[in-house]
């Protein structure tokens, strides 16, 4: 937890993949997404002495369209935004309604390697935003645990997403999880995701694998987590808000449900995630609590799907007085 005085400097690894979008109305978009959105989420809630790192591989036609994108955010350092790979990832998305879409991935990012990260291992916190399982490796975190003090924060869409021959993204299970917990945080999923990441031994039905987690064995899988390093899980639950799971003062199993933040009119759900994971870092960082670092993870995410653009993003007044207003708090309590 840094102090309001001292420069604050996040890192988000993730791509930053062109998307084109068709959504659950028929709309067609054509922009750039996911670690933009948390980029841009994080860099309206920090001060203008504040830094925001955004690491990622991107191709050398979309260079100077991700720059004029980011350039409106006077925090945001560019330095880690390279395209000497010329690779980059390039996705179809086809919602179906408002929270299920179809996905497929025709361009590919180089991986982010511990090299990457090295100019910023001075960074108080890391906000992982992998949308497909290869782009940010186990190894490059267990290199950032070892080498810098900052949290880490996960999003699991990433290593529980795989690639078909044909560039389709599927659901894979997260065999390999245990050798990550120990060099994550924070990590933050639904419960689709959760159930790519619970098969408690000695296995179970194997029709249920893949299958979203049922709420009932949340605490369960959590457990697992906490015990093998990690500080907190965080489920969201779509229109029920989240679910927080870390340890109270005595070392026992907390559960905490904070409820979402209602959004009148849904524009565009895509990036939600991504920004909520901005919020959560954020406030984490800056209150060393679990509860708030949800809020403005709820704040950041109905804020996201309120609009089509970045601009949909409101300073941190804004937010505060957001989160203020929808849990009955005093803004300068949020």
């Amino acid at each position: 937890m840094t102090t309001a005085s001292t420069p604050r400097k996040v890192a988000v690894l993730g791509p930053i993949p062109r998307d084109h979008i068709v959504t659950h109305r028929g709309e067609v978009f054509d922009k750039y997404g996911c670690a933009l959105y948390t980029v841009a989420a994080l860099s309206s809630l920090l001060g203008p002495d504040d830094v925001v790192r955004p690491i990622v591989h991107v191709r050398r036609d979309d260079l100077d369209a991700i720059h004029e994108k980011l350039a409106p955010f006077g925090n945001v350092d560019l330095t880690g935004i390279r395209a000497d790979s010329d690779r980059g990832d390039v996705v179809e998305l086809t919602f179906r309604d408002q929270n299920f879409r179809d996905e497929r991935q025709t361009g590919f990012m180089h991986p982010i390697q511990p090299q990457d990260v090295e100019f910023a291992l001075d960074s108080d916190a890391f906000v992982c935003v992998p949308i497909t399982d290869y782009e940010v490796a186990q190894p490059t975190l267990a290199y950032i645990r070892a080498n810098s003090d900052a949290t880490i924060m996960l999003d699991c869409h990433g290593p529980t997403v795989a690639l078909t021959a044909a560039g389709q993204r599927v659901s894979r299970l997260w065999i390999d999880r245990d050798a990550w917990l120990p060099t994550i945080d924070i990590m933050k999923m639904n419960l689709e995701e959760a159930g790519c990441a619970w098969f408690p031994p000695p296995g179970g039905d194997p029709d249920l694998l893949g299958a979203p987690l049922p709420r009932e064995q949340l605490p369960e899988f959590a457990q697992h987590c906490l015990d093998r390093g990690v500080t907190s899980v965080c489920v969201t639950l779509d229109e029920e808000g989240c679910a927080l799971y870390f340890r109270g003062e005595s070392g026992e199993l907390r559960e905490e449900l904070v409820p979402r933040i209602e959004v009148t009119d849904v524009v565009d759900t895509t990036g939600c995630g991504d920004s909520f994971a901005a919020g959560m870092a954020y406030g984490y960082l800056v209150s060393g609590d679990l509860v708030t670092a949800a809020r403005y993870g709820n704040a950041m995410g109905a804020q996201r799907c309120s609009g089509s653009d970045l601009s949909v993003y409101l300073p941190l007044e804004g937010t505060d007085a957001q989160i203020a207003a929808a849990y009955g708090l005093s803004a300068a309590s949020s």
